[in-house]
């Protein structure tokens, strides 16, 4: 794109953005909701989380458990295409 089509393009873009802050007005929340997602939302303390990555045994659990899994899904992914897709190929 040459030169002049970007500095062209920029007032056009400024009048737009200018148009636009004009229309869109601003929304205030009500409380009940605001308390509500307050609510929904819970940030752990930082003893917590501090807690959670020191269990290193249920992490190397759960890390061993995926990883087990996705063997498993390949291994049969493999065995599936051995003896389904080779019929298809001969």
């Amino acid at each position: 794109m040459s030169k002049s089509k970007i500095t062209s393009s920029e007032p056009q873009l400024d009048e737009l953005e200018t148009h636009l802050a004009g229309t869109l007005k601003r929304v205030v929340p009500r409380r009940d909701f605001v308390r509500r997602l307050r609510g929904f939302i819970h940030f752990p303390q930082r003893e917590e989380i501090a807690s959670r990555l020191h269990d290193w045994r249920r992490l190397f659990i759960i890390f061993s458990g995926v990883i087990s899994g996705m063997l498993l899904l390949i291994t049969v992914a493999r065995a599936l295409y051995h003896l389904f897709g080779r019929r298809n190929m001969g």
